[in-house]
């Protein structure tokens, strides 16, 4: 089981499953669109197979000699004409077929926790219907649901900086979000796990209202924070249907639903969010 493939690797998750990949001497081969990118790898080139999710003839055999695909394949921030259900659902359709005619013994995909209670949500359904039919494959799985990443995380940082953060309700639901090196921990673990479906969340359980707070500490400001009606959220996601395009709603309906949620997982990691945002302050600092 160390003949791993690595789809979406030069995504944000992905680049750290690689890393966590290789740290062990696990035998990684990624799947990426940009060859350039991976080359950064530290990958040899036999172990880097260039396709396009959505174009099933250009995944050819990418799965010969692979024992376990991870997929983090997934639509973040939607930049040109293709859907959540193209990438999300299509793609790893796609790579799916290319798994099972390579006899490959398990596939472990990365979905989001409670997608499966939010099918009304474009991106969650795009993702539980690629899970459907992975339990239906008759190959080994993991479903791995995270219940957000410190990236997603990093717009309370972006408006700390701007002197103001806006919450829905009064800021006192809870989270657990997670770096993405302890979330590669997670997905490389299940190559050797029997668990079907791990919910996993970071070290910190905060509400958003402490989120916002250890934010303005990470750029030095003093909190303020804005409390937005309930009812505006509503009107908003009302709204966006009619009026936005699919590709601007999408994450749009995405955020808002999950920020008015307790998004609470089983705790794992080490890396905590006081860190995180401390580390992008250095870093812009650094930079200018």
């Amino acid at each position: 089981m160390n003949r791993i493939l690595i789809a979406g690797a030069t995504g944000y998750l992905g680049r750290y499953i690689v890393a966590e990949s290789q740290n062990r001497d696990l035998n990684t081969t990624v799947l990426v669109r940009n060859k350039k990118k991976a080359e950064k790898m530290n990958l040899s080139p036999e172990n880097i197979f260039v396709a396009e999710v959505t174009e099933k003839d250009t995944l050819a055999d990418c799965c010969n000699n692979i024992d376990v695909v991870i997929s983090s394949l997934g639509i973040t921030r939607q930049r040109d004409d293709k859907t959540y259900m193209d990438v999300d659902y299509q793609g790893n359709m796609n790579l799916l077929e290319e798994a099972k005619k390579a006899n490959v013994k398990k596939f472990i995909y990365v979905s989001a926790l409670k997608a499966d209670q939010l099918r009304e949500v474009q991106i969650c359904d795009a993702k539980e219907k690629f899970v459907d039919e992975l339990k239906k494959s008759g190959l080994d799985y993991s479903i791995i649901r995270p219940n957000g990443f410190f990236s997603d995380i990093t717009e309370f940082y972006n408006m700390a900086k701007k002197g103001k953060v806006y919450l829905f309700g009064d800021g006192e639901l809870k989270s657990n979000p997670i770096h993405g090196a302890d979330l590669a921990e997670v997905c490389v673990d299940a190559v050797f796990s029997s668990e079907k479906e791990i919910n996993v969340g970071g070290p910190e359980v905060l509400t958003h209202n402490k989120i916002a707070e250890t934010a303005f500490a990470a750029v030095g400001k003093k909190p303020k924070i804005s409390y937005i009606p309930d009812w505006i959220r509503k009107g908003i996601l009302r709204f966006g249907k009619v009026f936005l395009p699919a590709k601007m709603f999408g994450p749009v309906q995405f955020f808002m639903t999950v920020m008015a949620k307790e998004m609470v997982a089983p705790i794992h990691g080490k890396i905590t969010l006081k860190e995180y945002f401390y580390q992008l302050h250095l870093k812009e600092n650094k930079e200018r």
